[in-house]
């Protein structure tokens, strides 16, 4: 399946009215008048415009609008005042454009099932929905970064004084078990069903127990906690609740205590690697944790912990494991 950030054919300009509504107005530049218009180089317009994620564009084809001018000003702007340093411009571009991506898409989707047979056969109607729509979606988009943008940042500001550069969190995976079988068995509004109250699920569960979402990858997700308590409580939480629905497989569960990377809203670190691995480790319906988790979990009350001994890991040598469970 191609994603949105594999290479395409040469951009063409919008021939109709949906189009034009999303794009927000006419194209009406070619990719070096946008440079030029904006005070960059070619050579860098082009480069942000490919960690974007968007397709070449031909240096003839006239696909820009007002809009693309506006937004290599801010970014320029942003690098001139050491908001975005240059260094990482590219990386910024990056990130920002994968996570809207998949908004979008999921956008998308939403929009062609509201729309029906409308979405293909009557462009004109489509266009007048997406034209009224937009602004709502703007809005309400605004005011979900602005509440997570303040979360992170009291959570930033509260560890300010003793937390290290590299933070030291609980790593979680949780990873349905025979994803591969359910795609192959599944039609695909069964496997959407499915990812739906999977992702509807652990995002409840990991929210109620002060967890963070990292990102979600189809049959997986990866979350942190700040405790190795509350990293235990979410994954146990997790297979738990899903014991409860019918209709949802099993997880398998791994959890690591140690530093990470924290970059772009990822994380990335020898901990993210060991969690990952423990996941592959697990049984159906079983947690499965490393040494500084079952070292921070046992004076905790309501656990058992159970030794598993060092297994053979790629890359992991004598890697130790025990298995998590709520005392009875």
């Amino acid at each position: 399946m191609c994603s949105s950030f594999e290479p395409h054919d040469d951009f063409v300009a919008p021939d109709n009215p949906v189009e034009r509504a999303l794009l927000g107005g006419e194209p009406r530049y070619r990719k070096a008048e946008v440079a030029r218009l904006a005070g960059v180089e070619l050579s860098r317009a082009e480069r942000l415009w490919q960690a974007m994620g968007f397709a070449h564009v031909a240096p003839e084809a006239v696909v820009f609008t007002d809009f693309d001018v506006d937004a290599m000003r801010t970014v320029d702007k942003l690098v001139s005042a050491e908001v975005i340093p240059p260094e990482l411009e590219t990386a910024v571009a990056r990130s920002l454009a994968q996570t809207m991506s998949r908004l979008a898409e999921w956008q998308l989707g939403i929009f062609k099932a509201v729309l029906g047979d409308t979405f293909a056969t009557d462009i004109e109607t489509t266009a007048e929905v997406a034209e009224a729509i937009l602004p709502v979606m703007e809005n309400l988009q605004g005011y979900v970064w602005r509440r997570h943008l303040s979360a992170i940042a009291a959570r930033e500001l509260d560890e300010a004084d003793t937390g290290p550069e590299e933070p030291t969190v609980v790593v979680g995976f949780a990873d349905i078990v025979g994803y591969t079988r359910l795609v192959r068995d599944y039609s695909e509004r069964e496997l959407a069903r499915l990812i739906d109250d999977f992702e509807d699920l652990v995002t409840r569960v990991i929210a109620e127990n002060h967890g963070r979402i990292v990102k979600t990858v189809g049959d997986e997700v990866l979350f942190v906690a700040d405790t190795v308590r509350d990293g235990a409580e979410i994954a146990l939480s997790l297979n738990e609740n899903v014991a409860r629905e019918p209709d949802l497989p099993p997880l398998r569960i791994g959890l690591a205590h140690g530093t990470v990377l924290a970059r772009f809203g990822d994380v990335y670190g020898s901990t993210v690697n060991i969690a990952s691995r423990l996941t592959t480790l697990a049984r159906p319906s079983s947690v499965l944790v490393d040494r500084e988790c079952a070292a921070g979990l046992r004076p905790e009350s309501g656990f058992v912990l159970t030794s598993l001994g060092p297994n053979k890991v790629s890359g992991f040598r004598g890697l130790r494991a025990w298995a998590l469970r709520r005392s009875e």
